[in-house]
């Protein structure tokens, strides 16, 4: 059993996403970051840097935060969406790149184009450029292929389980998918699996996911 301690949000959404894909029993936890609830003494017992999500493995005891290292830890002990060989760096490549790059820089253009907007006309053109050019450089990687790791059309793995989620607020972000034509068609084929479709409405349904 795995304990997911999430809320409504990009990075809460991958791993919802990943254990729903993964199919094996999970417990939701919601943490109301609206309400400050990760700031809890008992969350930060298992999120020291009192963020969501984390997860607690009852069959292990292991307690950990951060995203990118709960889905590799997950893809590990399930055998299943990682790679092996050279592919196996290439996941954590690009695991690195949605981590260290497109999730912060969207999460800029999140705070200054949706939720302030007209506060920071540099802050806002800085990081939508940004973000555009970080959406031109994964339309570069998935053309000709369907997913982002893996030779010849690429094979699903926990790599697009993490881009997924922050490619789904391209409205807040004020980009249209049409202009990149190869990260629309990648996105419209993780929109058609049933995984993706429950893993987005947990803890609970917001809004629907949005099409190009």
């Amino acid at each position: 059993m795995i304990d997911l301690y999430t809320w409504s949000t990009p990075n809460g959404r991958k791993l919802s996403i990943l254990l729903e894909e993964l199919g094996v029993e999970y417990r939701v936890h919601p943490v109301d970051i609206d309400n400050r609830e990760q700031f809890a003494p008992d969350f930060g017992k298992i999120s020291p840097n009192h963020k969501i999500p984390a997860i607690v493995d009852r069959e292990t005891g292991i307690r950990m935060m951060e995203s990118g290292a709960i889905m590799l830890y997950l893809a590990d002990k399930y055998g299943r969406f990682g790679a092996e060989g050279a592919a196996q760096w290439e996941l954590v490549e690009w695991l690195m790149w949605q981590m260290g790059g497109l999730g912060p820089i969207l999460g800029q253009v999140h705070h200054f184009v949706k939720n302030n907007k007209g506060v920071s006309p540099y802050s806002e053109n800085r990081y939508q450029t940004e973000a555009r050019r970080l959406y031109a450089v994964l339309n570069m990687r998935l053309e000709h292929r369907d997913y982002v790791v893996g030779d010849g059309r690429g094979a699903y793995s926990i790599v697009d389980m993490a881009i997924f989620p922050w490619i789904a607020r391209h409205d807040w972000q004020e980009i249209d998918l049409n202009e990149t034509p190869a990260l629309r068609d990648w996105y419209m084929r993780l929109v058609g699996r049933p995984a993706v479709q429950t893993g987005y409405h947990i803890p609970q349904r917001t809004t629907e996911i949005p099409l190009p």
